[in-house]
């Protein structure tokens, strides 16, 4: 998609933050495209951006909002291809994701990033690191979305083996602090599979 200005963007980009890829002009009217870099990287780290300018002298601003490349005005298509390309293989190593549907928002969440999901009727709680996202869907639905280092401890809760610190005959214990119940019968199995993913 192309965009006439950073606030054009910003106005989609608080709807939908699922880019993978940005490509933005540093001089641009109202704010520039490092500014807008510095914005967007204040909440996610993982997009890769490449900035095109016509001036050397920005390159060292790329290093603050982890910038992949600075391509120089005017831009041909075999570097355009080759930055692309490079951006591309970074993002076929990157951490597995899911998209949720939040108060009219599309959201991108990296698994790395969620510690446990609560299961509340016909609604789930998503506990990331730094928020809270509360959808209706199922957890077995949402349990579906992920990779198999995500245990199910219990019918209400669904938890990352990564952020595990302690296990109880009872109780699952979160890096965070949070303790969440681990149902009868699946002592054994979660251990396992905390030791396969530790």
């Amino acid at each position: 998609m192309r965009f006439v200005s950073a606030e054009a963007f910003l106005f989609e980009y608080s709807k939908d933050m699922a880019y993978d890829i940005l490509l933005l002009d540093v001089e641009m009217r109202e704010m520039s495209g490092i500014d807008l870099a510095k914005q967007i990287r204040a909440e996610n780290n993982k997009v890769e951006i490449v900035f095109v300018t016509s001036h050397f002298e920005f390159i060292g601003e790329g290093y603050e909002v982890d910038a992949l490349h600075y391509i120089v005005k005017p831009v041909s298509v075999t570097k355009m291809m080759s930055v692309l390309s490079k951006a591309a293989e970074k993002l076929a190593i990157a951490p597995a994701s899911v998209l949720i549907s939040c108060n009219n928002e599309m959201i991108k969440l990296y698994e790395d990033d969620i510690l446990y999901v609560e299961a509340f009727l016909h609604y789930i709680c998503i506990h990331t690191k730094s928020n809270e996202y509360r959808l209706k869907e199922k957890i077995s639905n949402f349990e579906n979305k992920l990779s198999d280092v995500f245990y199910r401890t219990h019918r209400s809760y669904l938890v990352s083996l990564r952020h595990i610190v302690k296990i109880s005959r009872t109780t699952i214990y979160i890096d965070n602090g949070c303790e969440i119940p681990l149902a009868r019968g699946k002592y054994d199995d979660i251990n396992r599979a905390f030791i396969k993913h530790n």
